[in-house]
């Protein structure tokens, strides 16, 4: 949370609540786990341990003040500690339905069939959704932001094409089997 702060911030001053809006615009919140009260406590530990600062307070009658921040020079090396951190960081992934998988063979396999016949609606949704973000972001954002965005869409690319090859031998009652290997 804190590096995705101190880039955005790198771009211009803003207030968290826009932070949050621009994490939504460009699909940060299905990378992330994105709640308002870890990123207002980041920016508050952000900016006690100077890496942030209040530029500007705007008042309003009829809403709490909104403090502007930018982030410092103290804050952009931070900044460039946990973006080298994560990009050497190499992570298993621990996908939910992994195990689930593993072990569906001993249930209903028409519970199975329907279900994944869902999931794949949802992530043809999330392939046509992300590949429109990317497209609609392309005169706005860098092309590190670019590459986010398109990742994502072929991550999700590649996950609806596994599922349709798993709900085809879900379809086909081929869990059980042993010795073939999957149509690839």
């Amino acid at each position: 949370m804190k590096m995705v702060i101190l880039g955005l911030l790198q771009e211009k001053d803003m207030h968290p609540y826009e932070i949050m809006l621009i994490m939504k615009e460009r699909m940060y919140d299905q990378m992330m786990k994105l709640q308002m009260g870890s990123l207002y406590y980041a920016v508050d530990k952000l900016a006690q341990e100077k890496h942030i600062e209040a530029v500007e307070t705007i008042r309003s009658n009829d809403r709490p003040d909104k403090t502007i921040y930018r982030i410092t020079g103290k804050g952009k090396a931070l900044f460039e500690q946990l973006v080298l951190q994560q990009i050497k960081k190499m992570e298993l992934v621990f996908h939910p339905l992994y195990m689930a998988l593993a072990l569906s063979r001993y249930i209903d396999q028409d519970k199975v069939e329907k279900i994944l016949e869902e999931r794949i609606r949802e992530t043809q949704h999330q392939v046509n959704y992300a590949y429109q973000v990317y497209e609609e972001h392309i005169s706005v954002v860098p092309r590190s932001a670019l590459h986010l965005m398109y990742g994502r869409y072929e991550h999700n690319l590649t996950e609806l094409k596994w599922l349709k090859r798993l709900y085809a031998d879900v379809k086909a009652r081929k869990l059980n089997d042993y010795g073939t290997p999957l149509s690839l």
